[in-house]
């Protein structure tokens, strides 16, 4: 099968090249990877593994190859999964409790966007427990990660703050934002949940607008920089609260439970996948160079057939 691996030597640091197809364990299903949609963290594995390595963890295609267990969906059946490494491959071998089935009136493209972005927002937004009336606070939010986590806490009654640029406030009001703001200084507080992806001068001022018992959920670092931490800054009048730091590959089970969830609601109309660029895997030098310049707001998507 063909796959895209890294080569370091190569113009992107990716060719496309024959690799052996998937040999798969008793609980995956063998995949046939129609779409897969671009991370962030996929720029860094790029430029950190050896030769070889298959990058990819968002993908939609259909079950090529039953689970030999008899768990997961049958031959024939369109999916969703999230893999660790390997998508970007025509054949992934999936866990089976990592992928679902997706509706017949949703496209390969838009379930691609769903299963690191969807998931994160999904899972970041728990750490708040019931956000019905309550005040949340979105860093980040014109990002796929944001965006989501917009829509989501809307849908679950939350009072949403995003912080974006100006171009982004409509989009983001209409996406269920009350309000919109540039910078985390404008945003007035205090917060039941904060999700800070930012950090440095972001993630300080988030702090000092976190209500008491409150939860900042820390699950990423888009600045770089470090930010010093200490008792003082919550108190006096942010007492009890947490800082709780987040990471999607370990963010436990039911994965593809998720991800179903999420399908319902782009199924139903209530959650949009804002779809910015559409590429053929042969051109992905060209949805990697715009995601590093990040010159576009929501997913990069790569069609492999």
């Amino acid at each position: 099968m063909l796959a895209l691996m890294t080569s370091p030597g190569s113009n992107g640091g990716l060719i496309l090249a024959d690799f052996d197809e998937p040999r798969p364990l008793a609980n995956e299903a063998v995949v046939s990877v129609h779409a897969t949609s671009l991370n962030r963290g996929e720029l860094r594995l790029i430029a950190i593994r050896p030769d070889g390595f298959i990058p990819g963890q968002d993908i939609a295609g259909v079950v090529e190859k039953m689970a030999a267990d008899g768990s997961g969906p049958a031959i024939g059946t369109r999916v969703a999964a999230l893999v660790d490494q390997g998508g970007w491959a025509e054949r992934v071998a999936v866990p089976t409790d990592r992928l679902t089935v997706v509706p017949d009136d949703v496209g390969f493209a838009a379930a691609a966007t769903l299963p690191v972005a969807g998931t994160t927002a999904l899972r970041t937004l728990r750490h708040g427990g019931e956000l019905a009336g309550r005040e949340v606070l979105i860093t980040g939010a014109s990002g796929a990660v944001g965006r989501f986590q917009v829509q989501i806490a809307r849908e679950q009654g939350g009072l949403v703050t995003a912080v974006a640029a100006a171009r982004h406030r409509e989009d983001l009001r209409a996406l269920g934002a009350g309000q919109v703001v540039e910078s985390i200084e404008l945003a007035t507080g205090p917060f039941s949940l904060i999700t800070e992806s930012v950090g440095g001068q972001s993630l300080a001022q988030a702090i000092e607008r976190v209500a008491p018992g409150g939860t900042i959920v820390m699950f990423g670092s888009s600045s770089g920089e470090l930010t010093p931490v200490g008792f003082r800054q919550f108190v006096p009048g942010h007492e009890g609260a947490r800082l709780q730091t987040f990471a999607y590959y370990a963010s436990g089970p039911s994965i593809g439970a998720d991800i179903a969830s999420l399908l319902a609601l782009v199924s139903a109309g209530r959650l949009e996948t804002r779809i910015a660029l559409t590429v053929p895997w042969t051109e992905i030098a060209q949805a990697l160079e715009a995601l590093r310049r990040r010159s576009f707001s929501g997913k990069a998507v790569l069609t492999m057939t």
